[in-house]
């Protein structure tokens, strides 16, 4: 059986770094008040020079280093982002032109802060299919281009980041012992639509938009949305989560990210958690977490591992790993 194995993991931040602190001045809060509710103490804000494209570059970079590959040995670029450097064509190209790949194949996908638990999904079936032997899965954002920065309630959540992991085509026995993705459970439900959105885009305003949230809706659906395609994930490898080694869930909120892993049993001591760090970094969130977690040593060959993510649409989803 082909399972898809990740090779190497790769991030990259605006040199920028904003505290909580710095929101005083602007808005009505405090860094106490940002800290209590999200979890949040820092994010990273991307200056003029920096873009989704380039911070997506420095993170592909930085993975295939991590594979001891090159960009000749990658067949297939998807990128997830919802702040693409231009309507079209896809910034996944433009990070194939800047790699100096004009071989294979690039697209990006839109599933919010879902993003990349969907591109990983993707790709996975692009090995599986043959299309491909090796993928560079990037998630890569720059929210702060679309927040509405006198709105307290949304601007202060969100940061600029960039994670790429690369995929390979290896033969395993069809179990659960096997390196690579093992098992995955993806949803959406469109009627959610007006809870998160951007109210702005080509078909409609002609303009960008801003970013708006309703953020007692988002936070009464994720635990429950989160769980069930956790427990379907499960469910499709035969495991528990007394199973898993680590999970890295999006890094929205660390309230939300504490509800889903006490009602999934899963224990404190393997939850990945990087929100303080980064804000939520909507499709590069996961990959971002995942990074620091795999640097700093502790996830590990053959560890366990659960990535989590819900985003605007709604959309959510979960893959298992074998590391």
């Amino acid at each position: 059986m082909i399972r898809s194995v990740v090779r190497g993991t790769g991030a990259a931040l605006p040199r920028r770094i904003m505290k909580n602190a710095d929101f005083e001045g602007m808005v009505e809060t405090s860094d106490e008040w940002i800290a209590q509710r999200t979890g949040i103490r820092q994010r990273h804000i991307a200056a003029d020079d920096e873009t989704t494209a380039s911070l997506g570059e420095a993170a592909a970079r930085a993975a295939l280093d991590s594979a001891g590959l090159t960009p000749a040995d990658i067949d297939l670029i998807v990128l997830a982002t919802s702040t693409p450097n231009n309507t079209f064509p896809a910034t996944a190209v433009e990070i194939q032109n800047r790699l100096g790949m004009h071989h294979g194949f690039a697209f990006d996908m839109q599933a919010v802060c879902s993003g990349f638990v969907y591109a990983v999904t993707t790709a996975d079936l692009y090995i599986k299919g043959g299309l491909a032997k090796r993928v560079l899965v990037i998630g890569s954002e720059t929210f702060s281009r679309i927040l509405d920065w006198s709105d307290r309630s949304t601007c202060v959540l969100f940061g600029d980041g960039a994670g790429a992991l690369v995929l390979e085509a290896d033969e395993g026995t069809g179990t659960i012992a096997d390196r690579g993705v093992l098992a995955m459970s993806l949803r959406s439900d469109g009627a959610h639509k007006d809870k998160l959105f951007v109210d702005g885009g080509p078909s409609t305003t002609g303009t960008v938009g801003h970013l708006r949230m309703e953020g007692r809706e988002v936070f009464k659906h994720a635990v429950g949305m989160i769980t069930d395609v956790i427990e379907a994930t499960f469910s499709q490898a035969g495991i528990t989560a007394a199973d898993l080694d680590w999970f890295v869930p999006h890094q929205a909120n660390k309230r939300i990210i504490d509800a889903s892993a006490k009602k999934l049993g899963i224990a404190e001591q393997k939850v990945v958690v990087t929100v303080d760090l980064h804000g939520n970094t909507s499709a590069a969130s996961v990959p971002l977490a995942l990074s620091v977690a795999v640097a700093d040593g502790r996830i590990k060959k053959g560890d366990l591992v659960l990535l989590e993510a819900m985003g605007g649409g709604f959309t959510w989803g979960a893959v298992l790993v074998r590391w």
